[in-house]
């Protein structure tokens, strides 16, 4: 509980879902916050429960699908004199459906904000942090990440890339006092499979962003370097170093072909 006293972290995408549950959990945990995401008065909303309870908030609404919303953040929390030691990388969108059909801008935009967003965050925020000798940073991932996925091909894709980038940087920054960790959720309760219309891979069972939160912050101040949430999560990331990725990509086509084109974005 004492890690994150009194220090200031940024949550991207903290307008709903895990990062929502993520602002609120380093709340409880003693943090101040800065909280960026499109929606600000959800944003807004947010801050108004979290300053009622005695965190200190800042708000920035930004969309990180515009290239330079990262330095407009940092430049935001220069200005405000405020030193991030922890950033969470949680904004995020996919969107399933047949790629032939759905939008190429769609696409594309998984890549600028699930990828290309989180590396210009870190490239500004990590360096300080290195200088300090001290900082803490989470990456979303998902147990996407360890699979191809047909039909949400790009999301499943970005993710890989998000969970590599993160243990390949933790490897590079632990000598300097910086710890980076990897989350990777199972399928968790919140406004992403109605809204990317994703019901094919959505489980009966699925567990809460509040639950999520606190393990991911839990294993991000232990310094892991990968959080896998669920049981399920955690067998299939082992049972996927044995299977065949063909075996694997033909089940889940079979699984979760549609039945008609879809495709929408979230975030």
């Amino acid at each position: 509980m004492a890690e994150f006293d009194g220090k200031w972290a940024l949550v991207t995408g903290a307008s709903a879902g895990i990062g929502r549950a993520l602002a609120c959990e380093l709340a409880r945990r003693g943090a101040r916050l800065i909280l960026t995401a499109r929606r600000r008065d959800r944003l807004e909303a947010l801050a108004a429960e979290l300053r009622a309870s005695g965190t200190e908030v800042r708000v920035l609404a930004a969309d990180l699908f515009d290239s330079e919303a990262p330095a407009r953040i940092f430049a935001f929390a220069e200005a405000e004199g405020l030193a991030v030691e922890i950033l969470i990388n949680n904004a995020g969108l996919g969107q399933s459906g047949r790629f032939v059909e759905s939008p190429e801008e769609q696409e594309l935009a998984q890549v600028r904000v699930n990828c290309e967003a989180s590396v210009r965050l870190a490239r500004l925020f990590v360096p300080p942090m290195v200088a300090r000798g001290r900082g803490w940073v989470l990456f979303l991932a998902s147990t996407a990440s360890f699979e191809p996925l047909p039909y949400f091909a790009t999301y499943a894709a970005t993710k890989a890339f998000d969970r590599f980038f993160a243990l390949g940087l933790a490897e590079e920054v632990a000598r300097c006092g910086v710890k980076v960790t990897a989350l990777c959720p199972g399928p968790t309760d919140s406004e992403f499979f109605a809204v990317a219309r994703a019901d094919a891979f959505k489980m009966r069972s699925m567990q809460s962003a509040e639950l999520v939160a606190r393990k991911a912050l839990d294993g991000l101040a232990r310094g892991r370097r990968t959080v896998l949430p669920s049981l399920d999560g955690r067998l299939l990331a082992f049972a996927v170093r044995f299977l065949p990725v063909g075996w694997i990509t033909r089940a889940v086509e079979y699984c979760a072909r549609p039945k008609k084109s879809a495709g929408k974005e979230i975030s």
